[in-house]
């Protein structure tokens, strides 16, 4: 749709309603293939398959994980597909038009942190596959820069740059690079895990690894109790949902471009449920085989493929993984906070400008590598601070606005999410309660339980959005008085 009039502070071409809607069921499948199949995402899913016990353990814990996040993508998803817009515009009709930067700022924080932090892991296994090599071993032994071997920064620098690339065209742009990048990982995957189980002599869903060596080398997952306990399969479930949840935040910028609902709904299908399954198993089924191989626990994909003869076969693995982990890159940490900085100074930042900023930050945090040490501690803080933004959006559009949003007035200053001066008091208000026991409580003090903080994130959704629903009810908040027909 167009907009008519819409004030300046609020409003440029990338983030007016999408205009126009191609994406079909196998683009959207597509953007979770380049979100998944990352050195991250694979290191995730062989140790929470592994620490399931079983394969039936597995089915259970990875299974009920996987419906949970397709059920919050399509929540999510739906909404952007009928209204057209990005996340941080949808967040105005919750927190209000200004208000709407805040949830917008906390996300592209933490897409800088991701971006940083996947570009980390692409270029490490571009200095696995080069380290073979005695010379460049010596180079990368022997010389340092800014905290970091002077191999790791040049291909730090490298990725960094060649992500910048994909992006030159936009949103277009990203949708074909997902298009072939996610299918790619796939055959790569395969490719991987049939050989090895070969060379391992079978096929086995189990593995006869050392309690102990696993313990030790998945104890940065942050799953506790014994291997296929029940405590261990709800943590395996809670850690796996939480993985997702800055893409809860922002799947609105890939759905507006869908075709209809049901392109929506059957591309999250595939790509979630059925996708995160059997990536899991694939990812699984090789670290069980690997550990028959070679003798040790490798659960990242760049340590299988260093162990490779066949120089060839290492580099198309690396370069393979390398890849993918730039498609989660552009999909997850480029694309959101692109929208989210430019939807704070609309005049003077686009899609472009807010994605260089976001790229530029991650540049400058990398001699700090604020994301190496406890990953599980990374990943639990970050889904924390999502939790209570995603239960106040979904509790207002779904439960108070009945799925209805007047998206003309989400880009007048004085429309009705106006609110008070722009801003929304009752979201920022169960934002800070949400977030005091979803991150500062559980990170900050011992007034908690230990396990309370595996489980952060599921608390802030519903305390979030829970005291949003109170408040809304106790004491409606008044809205700005132009409207326009809701969507």
């Amino acid at each position: 749709m167009d907009i008519q009039n819409p004030s300046p502070r609020l409003y440029n071409e990338d983030l007016a309603p999408a205009r126009e809607r191609h994406w079909g069921a196998f683009s959207i499948f597509n953007v979770w293939t380049s979100d998944v199949h990352s050195l991250w995402g694979y290191y995730l899913a062989a140790s929470l398959f592994l620490l399931c016990g079983s394969f039936v353990s597995f089915v259970v814990a990875i299974g009920v994980g996987s419906l949970i996040i397709f059920a919050l993508m399509n929540l999510v998803g739906f909404a952007g597909e009928k209204t057209g817009v990005p996340y941080p515009v949808l967040a105005r009709a919750s927190f209000g038009v200004f208000g709407a930067n805040l949830p917008a700022l906390v996300r592209a924080i933490v897409a800088c942190f991701w971006y940083g932090a996947q570009t980390s892991a692409a270029s490490g296994a571009i200095v696995a596959l080069l380290t073979r090599n005695p010379d460049i071993m010596q180079f990368h032994t022997s010389t340092h820069w800014l905290g970091h071997s002077g191999l790791e920064v040049i291909c730090y620098v490298a990725v960094w740059a060649l992500q910048l690339l994909i992006i030159q065209n936009g949103m277009e742009t990203v949708r074909k690079f997902q298009d072939w990048a996610g299918p790619a990982v796939w055959v790569a995957m395969l490719f991987l895990a049939i050989g090895l189980c070969i060379k391992a002599g079978d096929f086995s869903f189990t593995n006869n690894m050392p309690q102990a060596a696993l313990l030790e080398k998945t104890k940065d997952v942050g799953v506790s109790g014994e291997p296929g306990s029940i405590w261990a399969l709800m943590a395996v479930a809670a850690t796996w949902v939480t993985y997702f949840a800055a893409l809860y935040l922002n799947f609105c910028d890939f759905s507006r471009y869908a075709k209809n609902h049901d392109a929506v709904k059957k591309g999250n299908l595939w790509g979630l449920p059925v996708n995160l399954i059997l990536f899991s198993l694939v990812a699984g089924l090789t670290t069980i085989a690997a550990f028959k191989v070679y003798g040790e626990v490798l659960l990242h994909p760049e340590q299988i493929s260093a162990k490779f003869d066949n120089w060839f076969l290492a580099a198309l693995a690396a370069l393979t993984f390398a890849v993918a982990t730039l498609g989660i890159n552009v999909v997850a940490n480029f694309v959101s906070p692109a929208f989210d900085f430019a939807n704070v100074f609309p005049k003077a930042i686009d899609f472009k400008k807010g994605g260089y900023i976001a790229a530029l930050i991650a540049l400058v945090l990398y001699p700090f590598a604020p994301w190496e040490g406890n990953a599980a501690s990374f990943v639990s803080a970050i889904g924390a601070v999502m939790g209570p933004l995603l239960g106040i959006i979904l509790v207002d559009y779904y439960l108070i606005a009945k799925g209805k949003i007047d998206v003309a007035a989400l880009y007048q200053e004085k429309g009705r999410y106006a609110y008070i001066g722009g801003w929304n008091p009752h979201a920022l208000i169960a934002a800070a309660i949400g977030a005091i026991f979803s991150s500062v409580l559980p990170n900050l003090t011992h007034l908690l339980p230990s396990w309370w903080g595996l489980y952060g994130w599921f608390f802030g959704v519903m305390i979030g959005g829970g005291v949003y629903y109170v408040l809304a009810l106790v004491r409606p908040q008044a809205q700005g008085l132009q409207a326009s027909p809701a969507a």
